[in-house]
């Protein structure tokens, strides 16, 4: 055999925002569809994806570059995988390279071996073998609790570093080792593959009629189903999720279920081990790369009975997946808004249906979309309509603030209900869309707002850190006492955030304690969970919060909640302003009279009359729903109408609308009567114009027939590739965007 003939070529994606595969040279024997490769690009290697192989090529074989190296022996994505990730990337007009490397762990797309690596674990040392000698130690220790409970912990079983380091400082670790009492030891991290003979599930609780109908719906499925579960907060939807499991454990199917956020992630894994008897394991930005990797490997193997994941665990290998349910369907989290722009929700419905498996979407404010789905038949319909424990009707009402002293957002009335409640030994939620002291800070002399010169958008107020943040492009600036226009030192601060309601209900009542929940104060999820834990144990009597405390939590002793301002959202530039507010207030209302006691719920408005306000207090979020559907269709908006948004960003206006325009006038001169069905709405700014410096426009193509407007925009991504402009802007194609931000 000549060397000639020891030789293939392959197509290889790289994750690069190139729409095309690149041919590389590679030996016979190691060319291997799915396997990565590091070849030659540009002036440096990269990772890529073997996604063909091929005797024949369209360049000229000798001006081809070689593979450097292949890395597997066996493919890092399946058959069934690369055919749901190039569906994919046709759908979203994504590089198929970017789509296939958003479905891989760090560790494999930085070239690491797919094999388990050896991390670092921390054990007792062998002085503390012995039962006598760990006893004197932890008593020894008594007044450094945090010390103990490792000590205890590493008792039980060796535990990862990365993972001890999330619950304890390196300072308790090194006190630990400066007595000898632990030890590090390098080794591969143990996979318990025996979850099938420890599934107990024993403790299965009657449902009521409701859930029976729906649990008895989803047992008789065979094959894909796609479902939607419209169930009133409280009315028991987690154990319609529990029950409709049990039947694929039992089969020794493996169950996926995403939720929207990190912070719903440790109260439904505990639901879930202490209900199966077995360990689930959690995928999300915070967790480590080996602890990703590890996930993906037990995931793969089938080592891992239950996986609960945030947006990307759509794309994680299973060997014998069963079921899919996408928790709180509704949230705007499951859409990812930057480089490859899928929505998870979409994509796993589409998974489903490859696989043939079960889906189940639950919502107690399902989108719009999912519940057109379902009203139309393309999805089967299940309701739970009443709540799972009989509770008292809870209150919901509206506080005029047109006549109301108001201190710091706080309103005469909201202070006396809650000093009323409070004095009831009850707990008490305020919500506030905005973390941070205060948006803005403005000069009381000259009337100058400090602003992000990137951005043009004022600076938020963080009074915790004496710093002023950008909440747009993450500028941060060290609070001055001077203005920058006047140089006056009579600066005040212009509305409120979380910071600043805290410091106010503090004042207010300083014997009650107040919990600040949002992503500044709870930054890891150990610090979240802890204070979870506080509020469960009532020692935290007030909390404020952000949507981190909106979605999915479960706090039995909160008698009122309160939205502190919802005049904001009333009047979005966004058409589904009035959705998301809609579910907000739903939701947020559902963390109250959870436990069998009446809770209340206030709004504070200056706009106590608008029609949408007085419709979800007087009917609710399902008669909403059902009206804004006939609304929807009149106005040519989703889900009747389908929505591609192309967006520019450049220093120069001009060159940002000058590549709109050209794609505008490309369309028209083109444009035939199928064309003509596909309406284009701009060049528009986006709803933040200025952003790092750059300025942001947007074009808008919008049609009823979703293939005609894939058509148009796969000829627009063509043009976009070959146009001289182009090149001097940067451009993204977001297929059913859901902002407009």
């Amino acid at each position: 055999m000549s060397a000639a003939q020891d030789f293939c070529f392959v197509e290889v994606a790289l994750p690069v925002p190139m729409r095309r595969l690149f041919d590389y040279r590679c030996p016979k024997s190691t060319a291997l569809i799915g396997a990565r490769v590091r070849v030659p690009f540009g002036k440096q290697d990269k990772i890529g994806l073997i996604t063909g192989v091929k005797d024949h090529s369209q360049w000229e074989s000798d001006k081809l570059k070689s593979v450097v190296e292949v890395l597997d022996d066996t493919p890092v994505i399946d058959s069934a995988s690369y055919s749901l990730l190039k569906w994919a990337s046709n759908y979203y007009c994504a590089p198929i390279g970017e789509a296939l490397f958003a479905a891989l762990p760090a560790n494999l797309r930085n070239g690491k071996a797919q094999t388990l690596q050896m991390i670092k674990y921390w054990q007792l040392a062998e002085s503390l073998a012995d039962d006598d000698n760990f006893a004197e130690a932890c008593a020894s220790i008594r007044r450094a609790p945090k010390q103990q409970n490792v000590l205890l912990r590493l008792k039980e079983q060796p535990c990862p570093h990365d993972k001890l380091r999330k619950d304890v400082s390196l300072a308790v670790i090194n006190a630990l080792t400066d007595k000898g009492w632990i030890e590090a030891i390098e080794r591969v991290p143990s996979i318990n593959d025996a979850w099938a003979t420890q599934l107990d599930i024993s403790g299965s609780h009657r449902p009521n009629v409701e859930q029976a109908l729906a649990i008895s719906g989803l047992n008789a499925c065979k094959g894909f189903s796609p479902f939607l579960l419209e169930g009133v907060t409280g009315s028991g939807k987690t154990e319609v999720f529990l029950q409709s499991i049990e039947r694929h454990l039992l089969n020794s199917q493996q169950v996926l279920i995403l939720v929207p956020e990190i912070s719903l992630t440790p109260q439904t894994i505990k639901r879930f081990e202490s209900r199966f008897g077995i360990e689930v394991d959690s995928w999300h930005s915070g967790l480590t790369d080996n602890e990703r990797h590890l996930v993906w490997q037990k995931s793969r193997r089938g080592e891992a009975a239950i996986v609960v994941g945030t947006r990307s665990a759509v794309f994680l290998p299973f060997k014998n997946l069963g079921m899919i349910i996408v928790d709180e369907e509704h949230d705007s989290s499951f859409k990812q808004q930057d480089g490859f722009r899928y929505h998870a929700r979409d994509l796993a419905i589409m998974r489903a249906k490859e696989l043939n498996i079960p889906i189940l979407l639950a919502s107690a404010t399902p989108s719009l979309e999912s519940l057109n789905n379902a009203l139309t038949g393309r999805y089967q319909h299940l309701q739970l309509s009443s709540v799972a424990v009989s509770t008292p009707n809870s209150s919901k009402d509206i506080i005029d603030m047109r006549q109301m002293s108001v201190e710091q957002g706080i309103s005469e009335q909201l202070k006396a209900r809650i000093h009323w409640h409070l004095q009831q030994n009850q707990q008490v939620l305020l919500f506030v869309n905005r973390r941070g002291y205060a948006p803005a800070i403005e000069c009381a002399d000259c009337g100058h707002v400090e602003m992000c010169k990137q951005c043009d958008n004022p600076f938020t107020v963080h009074k915790s850190t004496q710093q002023w943040h950008c909440h747009y492009c993450g500028a941060v600036k060290f609070a001055t006492r001077y203005c920058s226009h006047c140089g006056s030192n009579n600066l005040k601060t212009v509305g409120f955030g979380t910071e600043k309601i805290e410091e106010k209900l503090n004042q207010m009542f300083p014997e009650h304690n107040v919990a600040r929940i949002d992503s500044d104060a709870v930054r890891s999820k150990s610090k979240l969970q802890e204070m979870l834990d506080k509020i469960h144990a009532n020692e935290y009597h007030i909390l404020v919060g952000t949507q981190i405390l909106a979605k999915g939590h479960h706090f039995p002793n909160i008698a009122m909640v309160a939205i502190i301002d919802v005049d904001n959202a009333l009047f979005s530039a966004d058409f589904r302003g009035f959705e998301y507010l809609a579910q907000l207030i739903t939701q947020v209302s559902g963390r109250t009279g959870r436990a069998g006691s009446k809770g209340e719920m206030w709004l504070q408005s200056s706009q106590p009359e608008h029609p949408l306000l007085q419709d979800l207090l007087m009917n609710g979020y399902s008669h909403f729903a059902r009206t804004a559907l006939p609304e929807r269709r009149a106005a040519g908006l989703p889900p009747f109408h389908y929505q591609v948004l192309i967006r520019t960003e450049a220093v120069k206006i001009e060159n940002a609308v000058g590549v709109l325009q050209e794609l505008k006038q490309m369309f028209h001169m083109k444009q035939s009567v199928a064309q003509g069905s596909v309406q284009l709405i701009g060049p528009f700014p986006a709803l933040v114009e200025k952003k790092q410096g750059r300025m942001r426009m947007q074009l808008l193509l919008s049609s009823g027939s979703r293939q005609l407007l894939h058509r148009v925009t796969h000829n627009f991504v063509d043009s976009l590739e070959n146009s001289k402009l182009a090149k001097k802007v940067r451009w993204s194609v977001d297929v059913d965007p859901v902002d407009f931000y």
